[in-house]
């Protein structure tokens, strides 16, 4: 017969469920903000970082899940 006591009943995987969830949180919303700034930049910012204006669009209307 067993015996069944609260710290046997513990989740033990709780906290690296939380962090993983925290951080793809904060991945999501670095994407917003990154995009966000990328619809700002200058024709000039664009063409330095080899992109065109199609690409910048592209990546700004992309929701912020998808990488």
């Amino acid at each position: 017969m067993s015996t069944c006591t609260h710290e046997s009943m513990t989740n033990h995987h709780a906290p690296g469920v939380l962090a993983g969830v925290a951080e793809l949180l904060h991945t999501w919303r670095e994407r917003v903000q990154q995009r966000r700034e990328l619809t700002h930049w200058s024709e000039r910012d664009i063409h330095d970082a080899g992109l065109s204006w199609s690409d910048v669009v592209y990546e700004a209307q992309k929701p912020f899940w998808r990488a």
